[in-house]
């Protein structure tokens, strides 16, 4: 199992790095992939914000030199919009994969309909597919869908909605097998996942959630059946996780990667900081990089005071100094293996929708006023 086909799209490993709103920037999606190969998704950005022509939204769409295949997350609640964005995106930018959100868990998109709980709107959901594969279909750009188990597990949609993808020319889905209402609380239900590639005959199924080392991936590929893997929030400080996939999907019976010293992961950490401000800037990228010093950090030694120092860095310079001060020998701490990384929460007791969202499965005709806003 080493290579992926999203229709013409070949990924020479069956590995997609998901969008992390403020995280997965070209910066970060370059470094992920001087890692290992895959397939490396740009942070989602709304139809509407790209349609209406949103600064903030074009600004997003950026690319290292290095992206031989322009990938991008697009949300939408509305086929018209997603259609035109769908358009744009080939013909202004040249991007080779889309892949459609209909899996954001967050209130301020689900609340009007978008993310996890638009697929419960079964027709509003196989309009919005099928005018994204119909506008992509020209420029033989694949369209590609990422969804959960439903809003809550007395609305579970993941089956329905792999039968309406395959209906409407969608060329792949992942699931993260999770409810809109568990967020990212409790474990991802790899059941629901095996019974979606069970449904699903015509096209490829990726698995999504509770992925934290390679074993965890090849784990659910022998569980499930999928065709590949999403990667999210393992990767968090841990870019070089797509090397260890990429070598454990070519020989799935080879010795497991050698856990990173404390120097190497230094040394990843001034890469990344590199691409930063190769990107934004020295300023703004020291500024961005800050955030995911605790990431790379987890369960190292390293004092409070020097955590702090890194944490205000201003240059690379200043970087430079601290990472030469930090004991480069430091084994990596074994107990971070298999932990979960990143934000975890609560389940929700009630998930955000729009009024009367649940009385019916249609959603054609409503009135849902999509935000401008891109980045999840």
């Amino acid at each position: 199992m080493t290579t992926l086909h999203f229709g013409s799209l070949e990924i020479a490993t069956p590995v997609v790095l998901a969008p992390m709103a403020g995280v997965t920037n070209a910066a970060y999606r370059a470094l992920c992939a001087e890692q290992g190969a895959g397939l490396y998704v740009c942070e989602m950005i709304t139809s509407r914000g790209l349609v209406e022509g949103d600064q903030h939204t074009r600004d997003m769409l950026v690319f290292d030199e290095s992206e031989k295949v322009r990938s991008v997350q697009l949300y939408g609640t509305d086929p018209v919009y997603v259609g035109k964005a769908a358009q744009i995106l080939c013909e202004e930018y040249g991007v080779a994969h889309i892949d459609l959100n209909f899996g954001c868990p967050v209130p301020k998109v689900t609340r009007k309909g978008g993310g996890g709980v638009l697929p419960y709107k079964r027709k509003l959901l196989g309009a919005i597919l099928s005018s994204a594969v119909a506008a992509t279909e020209p420029y033989g750009v694949p369209v590609t869908m990422k969804t959960r188990k439903g809003i809550d597990e007395d609305h579970l949609t993941y089956l329905d909605a792999g039968r309406i993808a395959e209906d409407t020319g969608i060329a792949a889905i992942a699931l993260h097998g999770r409810t809109v209402a568990q967020a990212y609380s409790g474990e991802a239900d790899w059941e629901s996942i095996a019974e979606l590639k069970a449904s699903v005959s015509s096209i490829p199924v990726l698995g999504n959630g509770d992925i934290w080392e390679a074993s965890d991936a090849l784990r659910m590929v022998a569980q499930t059946g999928v065709d590949g893997v999403v990667i999210g929030r393992g990767c968090l400080g841990r870019p070089w996780l797509f090397g260890d996939l990429a070598a454990a999907f070519a020989d799935p019976q080879g010795r497991a990667a050698a856990l990173p010293t404390l120097g190497e992961v230094a040394d990843v950490m001034r890469r990344h900081a590199e691409l930063l401000c190769v990107h934004m800037g020295e300023e703004r990228g020291c500024k961005e990089f800050r955030k995911h010093v605790a990431w790379y950090l987890k369960g190292f030694g390293t004092g409070g005071e020097m955590r702090r120092q890194l944490g205000l860095v201003k240059t690379l310079a200043d970087l430079d100094r601290l990472l030469g001060e930090l004991n480069r020998d430091e084994p990596f701490p074994v107990s971070e293996l298999g932990a979960p990384r990143g934000r975890q929460g609560a389940p929700r007791a009630r998930v955000a929708c729009p009024e009367g969202w649940l009385d019916d499965t249609d959603g054609l005709g409503l009135d849902i006023s999509e935000d401008m806003v891109s980045g999840g």
